[in-house]
């Protein structure tokens, strides 16, 4: 009986092997994806040539909550963080644990979404049944992402560069393609408050809300991060700045380059946007955004599995749940293997039994959610008086407070 606590302290614990720049690219890897490279199609469909407004809307909600975690991220420096938050900030086990559970099925279905848009690209090259597809792409990174952090997120740091690639290439034939382009970008900004134009990017900032979503996983990852308290919210605003004006200026260029009606019908989007604005084949982006969503997928496998590790590591799992099982980290790999392939096979189930945009605006909500929660749990806390170190980054009241109102404003259903 006395050999547990022992055995406890023996166990392979996760190991501290991410900087400041690979956590911005981990970062970047998980935010830029399916967001951008399948959604802007279909948001663009709900917003027209005002996408690029839902894109700004959806990246003012996710500063206000970037904020709150970049608080609590210097806080708290550990995996499962927003379970740890609403915790710390709610005195109450029962809502870490409705948040972990919440959170995990958030990045889950994420994986999902991401696996499923990378279809319309993969059969540009690959004529193989859809279902066969999706299985091929997460399997093969659920994989990966059991293999060690280090490696599988270095592998996903360098598909990061690639992607990133690739949305500066659209940027840079959109502006030297078109000299004109530059004076238009005004035009995507609604000039007016007529109701018939901003019930269409409320709309579509509910998907625009889905391609930001990625810095919150940059907090589950702390455990396995050089210096957390000082480097986890620097890489947070880094992350968000770039996200929001790598977003803004590509779907600009796409809803001023192609036919909103053709873009927004389109399963392999910036495809068609890359052949408008560059002399280059379509198949260099195609490849591109291959990589995109194969990275996106990696990422949130590494991401749900380390929040449910970092719930059954300190117990705080249902017994149904097999908590023993999912705390393990296995001695060679050092990584969550049991949970890594738990997520990986849910992931999967998901990605063929719905929809892309189902599965888009569920993810969205789910994440709202949370982001409501971790703002409320904030505003807990600075109210009864645990004020943070000098060493840690802190934010005036106001701001989760203003974070829970977007976050709930979000959530409602989307005009009509």
């Amino acid at each position: 009986m006395s050999a547990a606590p022992d055995q406890k302290a023996t166990a392979p614990k996760l190991k501290r092997t991410l900087g400041l720049g690979l956590l911005v690219l981990y970062g970047l890897g998980v935010t830029i994806g399916a967001g951008i490279y399948v959604l802007v199609g279909i948001t663009a469909g709900r917003a027209g040539i005002y996408a690029p407004t839902a894109f700004l809307v959806a990246a003012v909600v996710m500063a206000f909550s970037a904020a709150s975690f970049a608080e609590f991220a210097g806080r708290f420096p550990v995996s499962a963080g927003e379970a740890t938050y609403v915790r710390e900030g709610f005195r109450s086990e029962k809502m870490a644990l409705i948040v972990g559970l919440v959170v995990i099925i958030e990045a889950t279905i994420a994986g999902a979404t991401i696996g499923l848009g990378s279809v319309g690209y993969l059969h540009s090259f690959i004529q193989l049944p859809a279902w066969l597809l999706i299985a091929l792409v997460i399997i093969l990174m659920g994989l990966i992402a059991a293999v060690g952090t280090l490696q599988s997120v270095a592998f996903a740091a360098i598909l990061t560069v690639i992607e990133v690639a690739g949305l500066l290439a659209i940027i840079a034939g959109g502006f030297f393609g078109d000299h004109d382009i530059f004076a238009r970008l005004p035009t995507v900004v609604p000039s007016s408050f007529e109701w018939s134009v901003w019930s269409g990017v409320l709309g579509a900032s509910i998907l625009a809300f889905f391609a930001f979503i990625g810095f919150e996983d940059m907090v589950n990852v702390a455990e396995e991060t050089k210096q957390p308290r000082r480097v986890l919210p620097i890489a947070i605003f880094i992350t968000l700045g770039l996200v929001t004006v790598f977003y803004f200026l590509v779907s600009a260029i796409a809803v001023l380059s192609v036919p909103v009606a053709e873009l927004a019908q389109s399963q392999a989007p910036l495809g068609l946007v890359f052949g408008a604005v560059t002399s280059l084949p379509s198949s260099a982006i195609i490849m591109i955004a291959i990589v995109a969503t194969l990275n996106g997928v990696i990422i949130q496998i590494i991401m749900a599995s380390r929040v449910i590790y970092g719930l059954a590591d300190k117990g705080n799992l249902p017994r149904f749940l097999g908590p023993r099982f999912l705390g393990q980290v296995h001695p060679r790999t050092r990584t969550p293997v049991v949970a890594t392939a738990l997520v990986t096979l849910i992931m999967l189930m998901f990605a063929i039994g719905f929809d892309l945009e189902f599965l888009a605006e569920f993810t969205s909500r789910m994440t709202l959610v949370v982001f409501a929660l971790v703002n409320l749990a904030l505003v807990w806390l600075k109210l009864g008086g645990r004020a943070p170190s000098h060493e840690h980054f802190s934010v005036p009241i106001w701001v989760p407070v203003i974070g829970f109102v977007l976050s709930l404003a979000a959530l409602l259903p989307a005009p009509v």
